[in-house]
């Protein structure tokens, strides 16, 4: 049976958390370099380039790519005949995502309780979503989500007649 320690899992975390903060992927970065080659509007011109930009200055730097680290979103493939030894999986993540978030100086956005706002100060806990898969591979993916989006959002609870006209109002 193939065992993986904690302290690997926590190291890759904190990677992650980092990597996924201040590199973008490629395709993306190269669908932005097709959109400023068609791009007929100077605005649309300016913003793309910048982001360009932005982007090869995060790499260059290590500098996140965003002030907004948001929330640390853990998506683990787990092989049921893969042995984590040394600890808690639980428990490394958490810690990866700690030291991540601390060694690469991004922002730690998340609160112990909603309605008291207190910061964590580590940016935990992330969420992590765990698939069992035969086999004894172990794949994590780290996608930080941004919490801009809620910053202006709210949400209303329609009732069924309420239609079309009920969604306008709202909107």
């Amino acid at each position: 049976m193939r065992e993986i320690d904690c302290s690997t899992i926590s190291d890759i975390v904190k990677k992650l958390c980092i990597d996924s903060n201040t590199i973008l992927n490629n395709d993306v970065y190269e669908s932005f370099q097709r959109a400023f080659k068609i791009e007929v509007s100077p605005i649309g011109k300016d913003v793309l380039q910048k982001l360009v930009l932005n982007a090869k200055a995060s790499k260059k730097e290590g500098l996140p790519l965003c002030q907004d680290t948001g929330m640390t979103v853990v998506f683990v493939e787990f092989g049921q005949d893969l042995k984590i030894v040394g600890g808690d999986i639980n428990q490394a993540i958490q810690q990866g995502v700690a030291k991540g978030y601390e060694e690469g100086f991004l922002r730690k956005s998340v609160v112990h309780d909603p309605l008291k706002r207190e910061n964590t100060g580590n940016n935990t806990p992330a969420v992590i979503h765990y698939e069992i898969l035969p086999g004894d591979s172990l794949k994590i993916i780290v996608a930080p989500k941004g919490f801009g989006s809620e910053n202006m959002s709210a949400l209303k609870m329609l009732k069924p007649s309420d239609g079309i006209d009920g969604v306008k109002n709202f909107i």
